[in-house]
């Protein structure tokens, strides 16, 4: 097999994704596809060039911290090899696996959110072997409910500043790349919910054959969860600051129309303290400590229409605790099934499996269950995207926390380009969250919008909506908000 270098078309995907989630304390990577060197290969070997696109969804491991619901909302899949790092997110490993190196792949064949035509595409700045793209964003923020309370709402708004930088080798073998950002929140009148977060990454990989490589991804940030997130302490008046550094690296290898990965990562945790609405002070050095887990995945390409995965990590979380209460357990997640395309409106993955956790507090024991993902993408013309997403998961929620969650979600999402530059992003969901340690059971529904301007290949312009409503048995738990959002970016 050869891994080419990078299919410009797919290429253009990696940046708009870029792009499109430099607002926010989630950090995508864009990084050089693989290329081989066998001047003989065959024409299914030859596919794969086009299976390796630029983009590289590389969310932060504490990120979901950030959120209100334990599954994450609808993101562009990973393309291979990089999913190998996440091994339980979607990939449509066929369809990818079908292109041949080459192949022109015009812009209305990829995805609404992560199309760019020409004209608007970054352009970067070289500098010998590398490619730097800086980039900064400000604008405003408007909070409806910024202490996530039930009764004595208070509203602010907030500044927001983010620059970042994305630097690229341009060499094919080993490429890396680096990416940092900052980002600063400021409000008006509650100078007590300021934050700046920050973070670093190294992603890359060291090539070994043609068609086997080691990836690597190493982090370190500086983060805040948010009031309200699923594992903000409840009745907190400020975000939680923590420390956290994620190492993750995984072998990967192609045997025709199979590929095999395994890894290992390592996520460690270093919680301060934040402030109780009533004055008091929360501590949450209980929640120190390390995650350990291993992974593997196997995907076969059976035709472009049909792949078949397995997926599979194990966990052992070792974490402070207090004198009175453990923190620690252990256990796995497997998931095994279908990625499916019926035609060329409708793919889609399916997935089952089972995972348990078992956690060293008596009161909390086993939980265990079955688990599974149903994705579905619907393009009924090719300036519409259609996504249907409905998943159920157990103990991987929050690892910080000493209770688990098993959370059932459904989600809706549409992505319309009303012109080559101006694209609508709407989104809906539905989480249904059981909590085992303790009692309490919460309906999360949440809603979400998003219209993109790019005025030139320098510029761009978005307009941000959330809601979230959290009904919970917990009245502390109780509570809905509306956030509004204007910024402009620039970029080179």
């Amino acid at each position: 097999m050869r891994i080419s270098g990078v299919v410009s078309k797919i290429a253009v995907r990696g940046d708009v994704a870029a792009r499109n989630e430099a607002r926010a304390p989630v950090l995508l990577l864009l990084l050089d596809c693989m290329r081989g060197r066998e001047p003989g290969c065959t024409a299914r070997r030859r596919r794969w060039g086009a299976c390796f696109s630029a983009l590289a969804i590389a969310v932060a491991g504490a990120s979901s911290s950030a959120h209100a619901q334990a599954i994450s909302p609808l993101t562009p899949p990973a393309s291979p090899p990089w999913n190998a790092e996440s091994v339980f997110e979607p990939v449509p490993y066929a369809k990818w696996w079908s292109h041949y190196p080459g192949e022109k792949i015009e812009p209305e064949d990829t995805p609404v959110v992560t199309r760019r035509w020409p004209g608007y595409e970054e352009r970067g700045i070289r500098s010998g072997s590398w490619m730097y793209y800086p980039s900064v964003s400000v604008g405003a923020l408007y909070d409806s409910n910024v202490f996530a309370t039930q009764s004595g709402r208070k509203s602010d708004i907030a500044a927001i500043e983010n620059p970042s930088l994305r630097v690229t080798s341009l060499s094919d073998r080993n490429p890396v790349t680096f990416d940092a950002y900052v980002k600063s929140r400021q409000f008006s009148h509650y100078s007590d919910l300021d934050q700046t977060d920050a973070s670093i990454r190294a992603k890359g990989r060291v090539d070994i054959t043609h068609d086997s490589g080691i990836l690597y991804n190493f982090q370190a940030a500086y983060l805040h969860e948010a009031i309200g997130s699923l594992s903000s302490p409840l009745n907190a008046a400020q975000p939680t600051p923590y420390t956290y550094t994620h190492e993750n690296v995984t072998y990967w290898k192609q045997f025709g129309r199979t590929t095999v990965s395994f890894g290992a990562r390592n996520d460690n945790y270093d919680f301060g303290s934040t402030r109780a609405q009533n004055g008091s002070t929360i501590n949450q050095d209980s929640r120190d400590g390390s995650i350990y887990a291993g992974h593997a995945r196997v995907d076969y390409a059976w035709n472009g229409n049909l792949g078949l995965f397995t997926a599979f990590e194990g966990n052992v979380r070792d974490l402070k605790g207090t004198p009175s209460g453990s923190l620690s357990s252990h256990g796995y997640r497997s998931l095994t099934g279908i990625n499916f395309n019926l035609t060329h409106l409708i793919g889609g993955e399916i997935g089952a499996g089972y995972t348990s956790q078992r956690f060293d507090d008596p009161t909390i024991g086993t939980v265990s269950g079955p688990a599974y993902r149903a994705l579905l993408t619907w393009s009924p013309r090719r300036s519409i995207d259609v996504k249907f997403k409905a998943e159920e998961i157990s103990t991987e929620a929050v690892e910080t926390v000493a209770s688990d969650v098993r959370a059932q979600s459904l989600m809706l999402g549409v992505d319309y380009e009303f012109r080559r530059n101006v694209v609508l992003s709407a989104f809906a969901g539905y989480e249904n969250d059981k909590f085992f340690g303790q009692d309490r059971r919460d309906d999360v529904y949440s809603a979400t919008a998003s219209l993109q301007y790019l005025l030139n290949r320098y510029s761009s312009v978005a307009l941000n909506y959330k809601y979230v409503n959290r009904n919970s048995n917990l009245p502390t738990a109780v509570y809905d908000k509306h956030e509004i959002g204007l910024d402009v970016t620039a970029h080179f």
